[in-house]
């Protein structure tokens, strides 16, 4: 049939052209239409989400490989339509294949963009800093005019892997595995060095106690120390004073002999005797006369004494023991 009808979704920016002229344009349409005399285009307005996998060369000359997806969306579907051939057929079909050409440009874009980022970075930082990566290129690709002149605008540039190759990732993991060992006993050795250092710390808090210890017995021996010697001290000044009283009250004594004797100093113990014989002990007056006697012993020819008079002289104890008597003969 020559009059046809189309709906389109409403994501669908829909064009006719009849006799070489728009008639009607805009997104979800429906009308009918002379089939032979129109031709109609279809520019999905929908965002979509192209993947990619670039193969590149870092800063330091090792291969990379980026894996990931780029999000467009059409944002002037009449400047697109005029590049890119987007007719379709009563069907929805498209007739062409200068849709898929889209896609294409748009990913050699963002190689060329992503290629730029790459090589101005090393291997280390490509694989550590993604992000970074991503947010260059992004801004790369939202500045580019090829971009803009067809009519599309880029949404999102996001990188789902980021790989060296087999070789390089076995040396990255050996390294990285190695020094994950070295932290671990490094780790271990802090430990160890913390435990040596708390163990030592505890050590000499001990000595410290000890000697805190050992400090304050000396103090109590030394207090002990000065109190002895204050005591000696005043037990000295005590034997001191004593010691002089002593000697005072000897002085004194000797004084007062001194004083009772003056007056009989120069008088003969014989007349003191004799002033004194009244009261006196026979026993001393025998003994004085026997004195005599042996004074004068030079003039006493012959001397007896009767054993009663020895008996008396020497006493109980030495009665009981016979004795001849003592004969004394004195010579002249």
């Amino acid at each position: 049939m020559p009059i046809r009808y189309i709906k389109a979704a409403p994501t669908t920016y829909v064009i006719q052209f009849q006799d070489g002229k728009v008639k009607r344009e805009g997104p979800g349409l429906s009308f009918l239409y002379w089939a032979p005399t129109t031709t109609l285009v279809g520019v999905p307005l929908a965002s979509a989400d192209v993947p990619f996998v670039f193969n590149e060369v870092t800063q330091d000359f090792q291969a990379v490989t980026l894996q990931g997806q780029l999000t467009y969306r059409v944002a002037d579907p009449k400047r697109l339509a005029s590049l890119l051939d987007y007719s379709i057929s009563p069907a929805g079909k498209y007739l062409s294949n200068d849709p898929e050409k889209l896609e294409e440009r748009l990913v050699q874009v963002a190689q060329v963009r992503a290629r730029t980022v790459v090589q101005g970075m090393g291997l280390r930082e490509v694989l550590g800093r993604s992000e970074v990566v991503e947010g260059q290129v992004l801004g790369a690709l939202a500045d580019s005019e090829a971009i803009r002149l067809l009519g599309v605008e880029v949404m999102g540039f996001a990188l789902l892997s980021v790989r060296p190759t087999p070789e390089m990732a076995r040396a990255l993991e050996a390294e990285a595995r190695e020094g994950l060992q070295r932290r671990a006993d490094e780790a271990i050795y802090a430990r160890r060095n913390a435990a040596v250092e708390q163990e030592r710390r505890i050590k000499e808090s001990e000595l410290n106690t000890e000697l805190a210890v050992e400090e304050k017995r000396r103090q109590i021996r030394e207090a002990q120390m000065s109190a002895d010697i204050a005591v000696e001290e005043q037990r000295a000044a005590l034997m001191e004073r004593w010691t002089q009283n002593e000697r005072q009250a000897a002085d004194a004594r000797a004084y007062a002999l001194e004083k009772v004797l003056a007056p009989v100093r120069d008088v003969d113990w014989k007349t003191l005797m004799a002033a004194n014989g009244g009261g006196s002990d026979p026993k001393l007056n025998i003994a004085l006369a026997f004195r005599e006697m042996a004074e004068n012993a030079q003039k006493i020819g012959e001397l007896n004494m009767s054993p009663e008079l020895l008996s008396g002289l020497l006493g109980p104890s030495q009665r009981e023991a016979p004795a001849e008597p003592p004969r004394t003969r004195a010579q002249k």
